[in-house]
């Protein structure tokens, strides 16, 4: 019996916990709040992430640690890896937490990026933002995810007011990118270094959250050779393990530039669930207890609709034949993830049929409307 430690206890864990069952593993759970919805499925530890008395007694609990959110503190991530195997590693994690190192560490292995510059203080932004130019982003260098801590700047009468609200803590200024479209590689990497990536995600976001993914993403047969070989570049380089996502920026005639990596399972892979011969879920456990991998292979086209704030009827999804719903046990509350559903259809005409008629019933169509503009080009 493997038991799988897990730091954090939000929607992702509890997957994992669901996907891990079938495998024969055993969870235990270590979240801030006592009403963690991965409980629901797994023994629960309510304990601050810097505790070290409690990350000590979920060590004593577990053979091998993971975790469902990139903000845990890389410290704590150290501190369980110096007693037992912890994946991704404390320094992949440290990496990702911070912008500015992530970007600098893409821009080493010759991955394209925005343009970016550190920003300590007002002098600083205000050189930054004559070398970059408008528009531009200032954004938090840690602790900032589904748009928040950011500050689009358009002209210099913004500089002031960005630094205002943001400058309490270390920054980066990134040049705005007009991009075609947003995309995402989700990638696995085993403990032996066994590389494998699912198709290429097509994603729309609606107030920086991520509303809708369409795998495969049309017309990227090219882009996604290059997104993968990038992806595998990052995780060896990082001797990665478990399943992480590299989001990047569709800039037209094949190229990309990166915007940033999600050092777990990701919200763009839920899709995989029933879109994919073995789920992100399933493929991140093998990875990080040393089984081997599964398939990442497309069992057929879907699209994943997030549910943010509240979730909708749950009949008009699960009336269609291939309609499946994911309730993820939390109260509503405005900008909160509470569940998806995957679509699937056996192309994507058929697809698109499906997600019309499921827009007017759910009443959705705002929702699903880009998906149908690119699913019909």
């Amino acid at each position: 019996m493997t038991r799988v430690g897990i730091l954090g206890g939000g929607q992702l864990a509890r997957m994992m916990a669901l996907a891990g069952a079938p495998l024969g593993l055993h969870f235990r759970v270590l979240d801030v709040s006592p009403e963690a919805c991965a409980a629901q499925f797994a023994p629960l530890i309510v304990a601050d992430y810097t505790d070290r008395e409690a990350l000590a007694r979920f060590a004593e609990q577990v053979d091998v640690v993971t975790f469902d959110f990139e903000n845990v503190p890389a410290e704590s991530a150290q501190f369980l890896a110096e007693r037992l195997p912890v994946f991704p590693n404390p320094k992949a994690l440290a990496i990702a937490q911070d912008r500015l190192h992530e970007k600098t560490l893409f821009r080493e292995l010759g991955l394209g990026t925005p343009a970016f510059a550190a920003v300590d203080s007002l002098a600083d932004l205000r050189h930054a933002c004559a070398e970059i130019g408008f528009p531009c982003v200032l954004k938090t260098r840690r602790l900032g995810y589904d748009g928040k801590g950011q500050y689009r700047l358009k002209s210099e009468a913004d500089i002031e007011p960005a630094f205002a609200e943001l400058g309490r803590v270390p920054l980066i200024l990134e040049a705005f990118v007009h991009f075609r479209r947003e995309v995402s590689v989700v990638a696995v990497r085993s403990r032996l270094g066994a590389f494998s990536a699912y198709p290429l995600t097509q994603n729309w976001h609606a107030d920086g959250i991520l509303s809708a993914s369409l795998a495969p993403a049309p017309h990227a047969e090219r882009l996604a050779a290059r997104a993968f070989a990038a992806a595998q570049k990052l995780a060896d380089q990082l001797n990665y393990v478990g399943v992480f996502a590299l989001e990047l920026f569709d800039i037209g005639d094949d190229q990309f530039l990166v915007n940033e990596m999600a050092p777990r399972v990701h919200n763009s892979g839920h899709w995989t669930q029933e879109g994919a011969l073995t789920s992100q879920f399933a493929n991140h456990l093998r990875a990080v207890v040393g089984l081997p991998l599964g398939s990442t292979e497309l069992l057929a086209p879907t699209v994943m609709l997030n549910w943010v704030g509240t979730l909708p009827a749950r009949e008009p999804v699960l009336a269609y034949r291939r309609g499946y719903f994911h309730d993820y046990g939390k109260s509503p509350r405005a900008g909160r993830k509470v569940g998806h559903a995957n679509i699937v259809a056996d192309n994507l005409p058929q697809l698109a049929d499906a997600l019309a008629s499921l827009g007017q019933a759910l009443d959705r169509e705002t929702q699903i409307a880009p998906v149908l503009q690119a699913l019909r080009s």
